[in-house]
C-alpha cells in the first residue's frame, strides 16, 4: 500500500460516520463529471473522439469494478463526503486508471467539493487534510441550506452562473430518479446539527448526466377571501408527457421536477366543440364534477378548442431545420430518429413550401439552402447525409438559421425554425439573456422557434421550454417514431399554424360559493393579476385545432374538506352580490389574432347549472382528464391526493377511454401499471 493511500486510510479510520450509502456515492461521482463539464464547457461540442465529456467520464465510472475498490479498505472504515463515498477515494481511483482521460478527472475530483457546498449539499464536505487536522466534533455539523433564490427560471443558467444559480433547476441524483436527498441532520440557527430529527429537502437536487428542469413548488391551496383571482397563460407544450412515458418505459419513474400535470393533461385530445368559423379562434367549454380524490372538494374543468383550419386554408410554410450533430447525438434515439421524424413532417407540407437545413456541432453551417418541397428527393438525401460528429460550428449555428428563415419571409405565412436537438448545445450564442433577447427579437419580427428534443443523459428540459416560450412556439419531446407521427403529422396543423397569441386566462372565484381553490399544474405558467390586461405581456398560443385543459380543485363553502382555519382578527365574511350564489366563479380569457397588437377579451361565468353530482355523469373529456391529472399528481409526490393511488387511476381512466382510434389512452394506462412497481 502506497504513502498516499496509508494517509487516506488514516484518515477514514478517524471518522466516526455513517455506513457509505449508494445513492452518495452516485452523487460524487456525478459531481465530478457535472463539475468538469461544466469547467469545460467549451469543449462540450468539440472534444476529440466526438462525445461530450459527461458521457466519456460515465463510460469510465461504468467500467470500475467499486465493489472491488471499496475492498481495498478494511470493511471497518466508514466513508466520508455526504453519507457515503469519499470523494477522496473517488479521486485515488480515477487518478490511478491507465486511461488518458485521468488528469482531466483528477480536476474534476478537486471541484467536485466546491460544487457539493454551491448546491447546500446533504453534508458538510471536507477536504483530507482538514480531515486530518482537525479532531471528530462532537456533533456532527451540516452545511446551511441556501436559499430557494428563484421559483420560474426565464432562462437556464450559463456554465459560469450554473454554481451560483443551482436552486433555478433539479434532475436525477445517482439512480434516485424519483425522490430528493434529505439531509441527515436538521440545521439549526447556529449551524449546528440536532440529532435525531430530520431536516427540510434541500431547494434542488443533483443532475444525473445533466439533465435539467425547471424548478417550481407545486400550486399551494388558496383562500378566496384573500386572494380570489388566478391568472395564467396558457400551455400546448406536451413535453413532459414524452418523456415521463421514456423514463417509465426505461425502468424508472421520472424525476418530478420534470412531471408537468398540465402538459400531461394537454398530451390529450378532448371532445369540446370547436367555434364554427374561424371569425374566433377558439370556444370553450366549462363542466364541475366531484373531485375523484376528495368527495368534499369539486373539479372544475376549463377546456378550449381552438378553431380547425381546411387544408385549403393554410397558409405557406417556411421551415428552417436547425439540426444538433454533435457527438451526443450520435445513439438510436437521437439523430437516427431525428431524421425520421423530419421526413415523416415533410409528407403534411404542400409542394410550395419551403424547407432548408442547418447544422451545428458535426457538419457546420448550411446543408441544404431554401428548397421547395416538390423537391423532397434534394430534401431526403441533405437528411440522409447527416452525421454525428465532435468539431464545432460555432456562429454556424441559431443566427445562421435565422437568416435563411428572413431570407424566405412569406408575409402572413409561417415562418419558422424548429430546433432539434438532445438539449445540451451551444448554437452560436452561449449568454442565455442575449439568447432570449435574440429569439424575441426575430418572433417580434415575424420568425417563431419550436422546439424537439430527443435522447436522454443530458437531456436539458429547462434550457428547451425557456427558448419555445421566447419564441412563440412549441416544445414537445419525442421518444418514438409514433411520438414523431403524433406531434409532426397529426398535430401538424397545431404545431405549425398559430391561430390565436398571447392567450391568457384568469378566473376569479366566488367567495359566496368557494372557500378555498387550488389550480392542479401550470407552475411554470402563472402570471401575475395585472399581467392579464397588459397586452406587453407574452404569453401562450394557440396552433390550429389544439385542445387546451385546466384544471381547478375548489371546495365549497361549508365543505369538511376545508384545508384553512377561519383567521382570529380579521373576517372571511364577504356579502355576495345577487345571483352570486349561482356561480362558482367568473372565467375571462384573452388573445390576440396573430399579426394583431391589442388583445380581444371573451368572459363568461362558470354556474351551477354546469354541475353534475356523480363523477360517473360527468363527461367522458372530463374523467379522462382527472385520471391523467391524479397520475401526474402521483408522480409529483400526491400532496392532495390522500388515499387515492395508482389503482384508483386506472379505474377512472378505463371507464373513460373511449373510441381511443390511435391507443393513446390505453398506453396512459399501461403506464400507470408500470408506474406502480417503482
Amino acid at each position: 500500500m502506497s504513502d498516499e493511500l496509508k494517509r487516506i486510510e488514516d484518515i477514514f479510520k478517524a471518522q466516526q460516520v455513517d455506513a457509505p450509502r449508494d445513492a452518495a456515492r452516485d452523487a460524487a461521482i456525478q459531481a465530478a463529471m457535472h463539475a468538469f463539464d461544466e469547467k469545460k464547457s467549451e469543449a462540450r461540442q468539440g472534444n476529440p473522439i466526438g462525445q461530450r465529456l459527461t458521457e466519456q467520464g460515465n463510460k469510465i465510472y461504468r467500467s470500475l469494478n467499486w465493489r472491488r475498490l471499496m475492498k481495498t479498505f478494511e470493511p471497518k472504515f466508514a466513508y466520508a463526503a455526504a453519507g457515503g463515498v469519499s470523494l477522496l477515494v473517488m479521486a485515488f481511483a480515477v487518478t490511478n486508471l491507465n486511461t488518458s482521460f485521468s488528469p482531466q478527472l483528477e480536476r474534476a475530483a478537486e471541484l467536485a467539493p466546491q460544487l457539493f457546498r454551491s448546491q447546500g449539499g446533504t453534508a458538510a464536505i471536507e477536504r483530507a487534510d482538514d480531515l486530518a487536522a482537525t479532531p471528530p466534533p462532537s456533533q456532527p455539523t451540516v452545511q446551511k441550506q441556501i436559499p430557494n433564490m428563484a421559483a420560474e427560471p426565464s432562462f437556464a443558467p450559463t456554465p459560469t452562473q450554473r454554481l451560483d444559480n443551482r436552486s433555478r433547476v433539479t434532475g436525477v441524483v445517482g439512480g434516485l430518479s424519483h425522490r430528493k436527498l434529505k439531509m441527515s441532520e436538521a440545521d439549526t440557527s447556529d449551524g449546528a446539527a440536532s440529532p435525531g430529527r430530520i431536516a427540510p429537502e434541500p431547494v434542488f437536487v443533483l443532475p444525473s448526466d445533466g439533465e435539467l428542469f425547471p424548478v417550481a413548488d407545486t400550486n399551494p391551496v388558496k383562500r378566496v377571501t384573500e386572494d380570489p383571482l388566478s391568472t395564467i397563460s396558457v400551455d400546448v407544450d406536451t413535453a413532459s408527457y414524452a418523456f415521463m412515458r421514456a423514463a417509465i418505459n426505461a425502468g424508472s419513474l421520472p424525476p418530478q421536477a420534470g412531471v408537468r400535470v398540465e402538459e400531461m393533461i394537454n398530451y390529450f385530445d378532448y371532445d369540446y366543440a370547436g367555434p364554427a368559423d374561424a371569425s374566433q379562434p377558439f370556444s370553450t367549454t366549462l363542466s364541475i364534477m366531484p373531485t375523484p380524490w376528495n368527495s368534499g372538494t369539486k373539479l372544475v374543468s376549463i377546456g378550449i378548442q381552438g378553431y380547425e383550419l381546411p387544408a385549403a386554408e393554410l397558409p405557406g410554410a417556411n421551415l428552417v431545420f436547425l439540426i444538433d450533430t454533435s457527438g451526443s447525438m450520435n445513439a438510436p434515439n437521437k439523430l437516427p430518429l431525428l431524421r425520421n421524424s423530419f421526413k415523416l413532417l415533410l409528407s403534411t407540407l404542400k409542394p410550395e413550401d419551403t424547407v432548408s437545413i442547418v447544422t451545428y456541432a458535426g457538419s457546420a453551417g448550411t446543408v441544404l439552402e431554401p428548397t421547395k418541397v416538390a423537391d423532397e428527393q434534394s430534401i431526403l438525401k441533405a437528411l440522409d447525409r447527416l452525421e454525428a460528429g465532435g468539431s464545432t460550428a460555432g456562429e454556424a449555428g441559431i443566427q445562421q438559421a435565422y437568416q435563411l428563415a428572413e431570407s424566405q419571409m412569406i408575409e402572413g405565412g409561417v415562418n419558422r425554425v424548429i430546433l432539434a436537438t438532445d438539449g445540451d448545445f451551444n448554437v452560436g450564442i452561449s449568454d442565455p439573456d442575449r439568447l432570449k433577447d435574440f429569439i424575441e427579437r426575430k418572433r417580434d419580427n415575424g420568425v417563431t422557434l419550436s422546439v424537439l428534443g430527443f435522447g436522454r443523459g443530458n437531456y436539458n428540459d429547462a434550457l428547451m421550454q425557456a427558448l419555445a416560450q421566447n419564441g412563440n412556439g412549441n416544445a414537445s419531446y419525442i421518444d418514438t417514431l409514433s411520438e414523431a407521427r403524433k406531434v409532426l403529422v397529426e398535430e401538424a396543423g397545431s404545431t405549425l399554424f398559430t391561430i390565436a397569441n398571447d392567450v391568457k386566462l384568469q378566473v376569479e372565484f366566488n367567495p359566496a360559493v368557494v372557500s378555498e381553490y387550488r389550480l392542479i399544474g401550470y407552475e411554470t405558467r402563472v402570471l401575475a393579476r395585472e399581467d392579464f390586461n397588459n397586452d406587453k405581456v407574452d404569453a401562450g398560443d394557440i396552433g390550429a385545432g389544439h385542445t387546451v385543459t385546466a384544471l381547478y380543485e375548489v371546495t365549497p363553502v361549508g365543505s369538511d374538506s376545508e384545508l384553512m382555519d377561519d383567521l382570529r382578527y380579521s373576517s372571511d365574511d364577504a356579502p355576495a352580490a345577487a345571483g352570486d350564489v349561482n356561480e362558482y366563479g367568473f372565467l375571462k380569457i384573452r388573445y390576440k389574432l396573430p399579426g394583431e397588437t391589442t388583445s380581444k377579451l371573451i368572459s363568461t361565468p362558470i354556474t351551477t347549472a354546469l354541475e353534475v353530482d356523480r363523477i360517473e355523469d360527468a363527461s367522458q373529456s372530463a374523467r379522462f382528464a382527472a385520471s391523467v391529472a391524479a397520475f401526474g399528481q402521483l408522480l409529483k409526490g400526491g400532496r392532495y391526493l390522500g388515499s387515492y393511488g395508482y389503482d384508483d387511476v386506472i379505474v377512472l381512466a378505463g371507464g373513460a377511454k373511449g373510441d381511443d382510434e390511435f391507443g393513446y389512452r390505453s398506453e396512459f394506462i399501461n403506464l400507470v401499471r408500470l408506474a406502480k412497481q417503482f
